[in-house]
């Protein structure tokens, strides 16, 4: 592991002071209210004819479902990248920052898992997780991913989610429990994306051209991978949808790629930063909607 000792120490002591626990600071039996599952304007439909055509019911019902949806993709790509981190640090000194800092992470991370998952239960009763592909090639993803490749895919998928949830935490037409929810998790993915883009430097220290468009491909990939299984045509059938129309929709949906693209502009410019926005990259955003 290479990321600065200083940095992980500040990190150790950011955690120590801000650190929450969502088992103890989030009542798990109180009754939910009649709030969204996520900002409406975040909905894969809202701005689509068929949005215009849904009840105000059928609209909370839906957003609750996506809600429940992109938080089963977070637990799912939490689950890879503790499994990066485990094998990033499997022989580094334990005596270290890096080390500490890194199992630290890790600890947050399996919170957040349960407290999506808790919060998907309450929300919805129905099951997601991503498609058969994505969950292979993540399966392979976890397996070879190194250096900034690995750092800078756990970046993309934090920061996407980051955007989003300060925008809900805000919202008071979103549920209450999410609102905690995601504050929750922002507070603590600050201190993860510093962590990630610190690595992704210093990874890429010294490394030739060749290696960077490797590497800017296949972050460009595992983002697309990421984005397009937040939202699966299952949530549109179990929120009583036509899954057809609605898949249809959305993927035209104008709105939630612009909103999508404004919640990566710091992403992608620090990308372009260290060299990993190559012309094959950025046509891989371009068609995910991040570009």
């Amino acid at each position: 592991m290479h990321g600065t000792d200083q940095t992980a120490r500040r990190l150790l002591d950011s955690s120590a002071r801000l650190s929450r626990d969502p088992a103890t600071e989030i009542d798990w039996e109180a009754p939910l209210g009649d709030g969204y599952g996520l900002s409406p304007e975040w909905s894969t439909l809202y701005g689509t004819a068929y949005w215009d055509e849904l009840t105000e019911a059928q609209r909370v019902e839906l957003t609750r479902h996506e809600a429940a949806s992109v938080a089963s993709t977070g637990i799912w790509f939490e689950m890879i990248l503790q499994q990066l981190i485990l094998r990033d640090v499997y022989s580094v000194n334990p005596a270290s920052a890096e080390f500490q800092w890194a199992l630290t992470e890790i600890a947050d991370e399996c919170r957040h898992s349960i407290m999506f998952a808790r919060a998907s239960g309450r929300l919805v009763d129905a099951e997601y997780r991503p498609g058969t592909k994505a969950r292979e090639l993540g399966r392979m993803f976890k397996t070879v991913a190194t250096g900034e490749t690995a750092y800078a895919a756990i970046l993309v998928a934090e920061e996407v989610l980051d955007v989003m949830q300060r925008d809900w935490m805000r919202d008071r037409r979103v549920e209450p429990l999410v609102r905690t929810v995601n504050h929750i998790h922002v507070v603590e993915e600050s201190r993860h994306m510093v962590f990630a883009r610190d690595e992704t430097r210093q990874r890429l220290a010294g490394s030739g051209a060749a290696r960077r468009w490797v590497s800017a491909l296949v972050i460009a990939i595992a983002a697309d991978m990421i984005v397009s299984s937040m939202v699966t045509r299952a949530v549109y059938a179990n929120a009583g949808l036509d899954p057809e129309r609605a898949l249809r929709e959305a993927r035209a949906n104008e709105h939630h790629r612009s909103l999508l693209r404004s919640s990566c502009a710091n992403l992608m410019d620090f990308l372009g930063e260290v060299g990993l926005l190559t012309p094959a990259a950025t046509r891989v955003y371009r068609r995910t909607g991040l570009r």
